[in-house]
């Protein structure tokens, strides 16, 4: 009678989960904004793709929920006094998903591959830091020496970057490529190990048993649905046919709010304009700075942006801590930008332009999307209020828009970054690069930037990089906007997730909480 009662059990649980479209009582369900291109993190570079990768790949060091690098597939690892060689020391017995051992072999192929110009990576800058980009050895299987061109004191995060990720040489090499685009021989390091990848529909992963760590990993199995389309997605999540995704509607967050679904995760982010500082008339300071002073965010974020979003007076966004004091950067830093606009008007007549000599013709460009187009449409009404300027604003699609701003064929444009890794040189790094979209080459800034690359002093080295941030606005290289947050909705009884302010969640020890669970 009891083995009957327990079969009966059984179906009717197995009936249940079946109905509510999850397949396992162990089963979380994340459904994906977008199809992956592949899953080689060497290569991919949007957030879609790391999110997996994340869950199926495992670094030299992983990001704990306090977002601090934690030893990984290195058990532990020592740095020489001037802050340029790290020596990592693997685990012991660590394997790939097929039992195959992992190597320090396999992580010295994995990062020079990524610098490889045969290769192509968008991701080999990431790199850079290591000396001639390979400074790379094995010196056995479990002992990998890295040497840097200069003290990194976010080396350890960084290794926890997709692109640092190993990846699995010999199945590389058979099928170079297409051994990442599909689940058949895929090979993975990470917590969970993919099983099947039914395209543009959804990506199955389970357990895997063979990763260093697995008696931390708690669920069975986790499903990445794949929809492109924010009401179904939401009505995935609403009807308990998936657990969790994100941006929903912002016209939906109040009933959210009331269901207990939505949530906002912290997002190192920021949304911004960028001029082409060499472009007229923006090739004049005192007009980028009368656009600048002329923009005023607060009506913006009440009632075009919303979702939680912070107003932006600098570039570097909250969330970053200077480690020598354990503030946050940008409340040391303060604001950089305020809103006036009568000294807008001021500078833009000191640059010699008013009724009787109006400014050339200028276009706004933003790749196209409903809330790019409102933002747009915004600032377009207040330099118009402001300053008294007809603004035109044109779209283009996202792979265009992207070229056409990388070439610098525009004179103000729609821009975004998200950190790559946890530390301020992430943001203020990106406009020392030669190829930076604002055409900005100001040799101060570029001494500065590499003055706190070259410094092993923590104090010394954020000094430097306020001193930066303040040349930027000094030169009025962007006009930022807002400061990102990450907008989801999660069903309560999902638990044990983290969101790195990266833009990624990890599911390594995720669970169901069945006392929540309606």
């Amino acid at each position: 009678m009891k083995k009957l009662l327990l079969l009966l059990s059984c179906l009717l649980t197995a009936v249940l989960f079946s109905g509510c479209g999850i397949q396992h009582p162990y089963t979380v369900s994340y459904v994906l904004e977008a199809e992956p291109s592949r899953l080689d993190p060497a290569m991919t570079t949007a957030l879609v793709e790391s999110n997996v990768e994340l869950q199926i790949f495992e670094g030299l060091t992983r990001l704990d929920d306090d977002d601090v690098p934690q030893p990984a597939l290195a058990e532990s690892w020592d740095i020489s006094p001037d802050g340029k060689t790290y020596t990592f020391h693997l685990r012991p017995g660590i394997e790939w998903s097929d039992g195959t051992p992992i190597t320090a072999g396999d992580i010295e192929y994995s990062w020079k591959r990524v610098v490889n110009p045969d290769v192509a990576s968008d991701n080999a800058y990431m790199l850079f830091c290591i000396d001639n980009a390979v400074g790379v050895k094995a010196v056995d299987d479990r002992t990998l020496v890295v040497r840097l061109k200069e003290p990194t004191p976010y080396f350890l995060n960084l290794t926890a970057f997709h692109c640092y990720y190993p990846v699995p040489r010999k199945l590389v090499e058979a099928k170079p490529d297409t051994w990442a685009a599909d689940a058949d021989g895929m090979v993975c390091s990470g917590p969970y190990k993919i099983v099947s990848w039914n395209h543009s529909s959804e990506i199955e992963v389970v357990k895997n048993d063979r990763y260093w760590d697995a008696g931390s990993v708690i669920l069975d199995h986790l499903d990445f649905p794949i929809s492109d389309s924010q009401a179904t997605r939401l009505t995935l999540v609403e009807s308990n046919q998936a657990n969790m995704t994100v941006e929903p509607p912002p016209a939906d967050q109040e009933r959210l709010e009331q269901m207990g679904l939505y949530k906002i995760a912290p997002y190192l982010g920021a949304y911004y304009y960028v001029f082409n500082v060499q472009k007229k008339p923006f090739d004049d300071v005192r007009v980028r700075k009368a656009f600048a002073l002329a923009v005023q965010r607060q009506g913006l974020m009440k009632y075009i942006v919303r979702g939680e979003k912070e107003a932006a007076y600098a570039w570097v966004p909250p969330g970053l801590k200077d480690k020598a004091t354990g503030r946050d950067f940008r409340k040391e830093g303060g604001n950089l930008i305020a809103e006036d606009p009568a000294k807008a008007r001021q500078l833009l007549k000191e640059a010699g332009y008013d009724d009787q000599h109006p400014l050339p013709e200028v276009t706004l460009l933003f790749n196209t999307n409903e809330m790019h187009k409102a933002v747009a449409e915004a600032l377009q009404a207040m330099w118009k209020e402001n300053l008294g300027v007809d603004v035109n604003i044109t779209n283009q699609e996202s792979k265009v828009f992207m070229a056409t701003r990388a070439q610098g064929d525009y004179q103000l444009a729609r821009a975004s970054w998200i950190a790559d890794y946890i530390d301020p040189m992430t943001f203020l790094d990106v406009f020392a690069d030669d190829e930076n979209d604002a055409q900005y080459h100001n040799p101060a800034y570029n001494a500065l930037i590499a003055k706190a690359k070259a410094s092993n002093d923590e104090r010394q080295r954020m000094a430097y990089l306020h001193e930066a941030e303040q040349m930027l606005f000094d030169d009025c290289v962007i006009i930022p906007l807002y400061y990102t947050t990450q907008p989801y909705v999660a069903q309560p009884y999902i638990k044990g997730y983290h969101w790195s302010p990266l833009g990624l969640v990890d599911f390594k020890k995720a669970y169901i909480d069945e006392s929540e669970r309606k």
